[in-house]
């Protein structure tokens, strides 16, 4: 039976009924809800900017794009949304997908917490993107049907979301918080890790081994 949740068709394909098993499977509910509320909200958004996405892809995207919080890809230490990003794209390979399918899906979730630049680019890069401002931080929010919105947050409740989500970026990223420079989660880490403070680009430059 077709799910469908404020309008919106949830893939029936095989890759996307075993994204959602290894989601369930490898994260815990705050993630699960907020990635499937990020593929409803980017589908939403998707229509009202005129995009097309393939709905298979950006539900990957958005079911993946915060996996490498809990379940970082490999002993290498990186960016959490690469570790996500690999995560998807091996994902996608071992089912058969094209190289340049997964490298879609790579990019969406690498570029995510990116401000300004995913907006710019393929329509399931951007949707994902857009879909995380709306849920996130309620980018578009005030642009949505209410029933719609309803709907989506009764399917997926968000439940103490706000607090909830900023605690999983502090037990994802605290343990590699130079991961953080550059980045939105960098601020995230200086809230809430007394101490910590982020290096910037100034000190970046003046402390290089040039002499001028």
């Amino acid at each position: 039976m077709t799910e469908i949740i404020a309008g919106v068709e949830i893939p029936e394909t095989r890759a996307a009924a075993e994204a959602s098993r290894f989601i369930r499977e490898t994260t815990n509910p705050l993630i699960f809800h907020h990635s499937r509320r990020v593929f409803l909200f980017g589908t939403l958004e998707a229509r009202e900017r005129g995009l097309q996405p393939d709905p298979e892809l950006l539900y990957i995207s958005a079911l993946f794009h915060d996996t490498g919080l809990l379940t970082p890809f490999s002993d290498v230490e990186q960016r959490f949304e690469l570790d996500g990003a690999d995560h998807a794209r091996k994902f996608l390979l071992d089912r058969g997908f094209s190289d340049a399918a997964a490298e879609v899906v790579w990019t969406a979730i690498a570029l995510h917490t990116t401000p300004g630049i995913p907006g710019r680019m393929g329509d399931e890069v951007a949707s994902t993107n857009f879909g995380v401002l709306t849920d996130v931080v309620g980018l578009g929010l005030d642009g949505l049907a209410p029933d719609q919105v309803e709907e989506i947050t009764a399917a997926h409740p968000r439940g103490d979301f706000k607090n909830e989500f900023l605690r999983a970026f502090v037990d994802g990223l605290g343990h590699r918080p130079d991961t953080t420079y550059g980045t939105v989660n960098a601020d995230v880490l200086e809230h809430f890790v007394p101490g910590f403070r982020s290096i910037s680009m100034v000190e970046r430059i003046m402390g290089s081994a040039w002499s001028a």
